[in-house]
């Protein structure tokens, strides 16, 4: 976390209002899922947002969870290496944020490098990671490792193909929005003008 002093007012709300989405047991199904998938060689942090935070801050952990997803020779992230330098850890997280990007998840289902380098919005870490298992699961290619439970499952596209004339019996049909027409009649109805009988 950067050097920053107390947010106060408005920016106190927000803060909050964000560090209120961040969910304990997803951190222990990611965490779970990363030792799986990476192997034991990346250790595991302590329960705890912040240390969470500092156990992904230097995005090596992330390269080598994202080049895990891929066959051996066809990484995306060519060049992990620790270091302790701002500048270095944020180009990590970046390469990770491409490279997810290019595996398939959406742009708007991605955090920002600043999210989890300083720590802002860890819950939004926890989205994508969360959407990366699944579109793992989902791939099928063999590469994830862990449950497949941990995670929810993607829709798959389900195409159809109807004939023509399916296609025009779907012309004549009204659509239930629009109201139906059946048992429609002017049975009983008066002529305009008549006034309304009360008996």
């Amino acid at each position: 976390m950067a050097n920053r002093g107390p947010a106060y007012g408005l920016s106190r709300e927000v803060q909050m209002k964000i560090d209120k989405q961040y969910d304990p047991d997803l951190e222990q199904i990611l965490i779970q899922w990363i030792a799986a998938q990476c192997g034991a060689d990346v250790g595991q942090p302590q329960p705890g947002k912040d240390n969470f935070q500092k156990w992904l801050k230097d995005g090596t952990i992330l390269c080598k969870l994202i080049n895990s997803l891929y066959p051996k020779g066809h990484e995306p992230v060519t060049k992990i290496q620790a270091s302790t330098m701002a500048f270095k850890q944020m180009e990590q997280i970046s390469q990770f944020l491409r490279a997810a990007e290019k595996y398939g998840i959406l742009a708007t289902d991605i955090f920002q490098t600043v999210d989890l380098w300083e720590g802002k919005n860890m819950a939004c870490v926890q989205r994508t990671l969360m959407n990366l298992g699944g579109l793992a699961v989902a791939k099928g290619d063999g590469f994830f490792a862990g449950d497949p439970n941990w995670f929810p499952k993607k829709s798959q596209e389900n195409r159809r193909a109807f004939s023509e004339d399916k296609l025009k019996e779907g012309q004549n049909v009204i659509g239930l929005q629009m109201g139906t027409n059946r048992g429609a009649s002017q049975a009983g109805m008066t002529g305009y003008g008549m006034p309304r009988q009360i008996l």
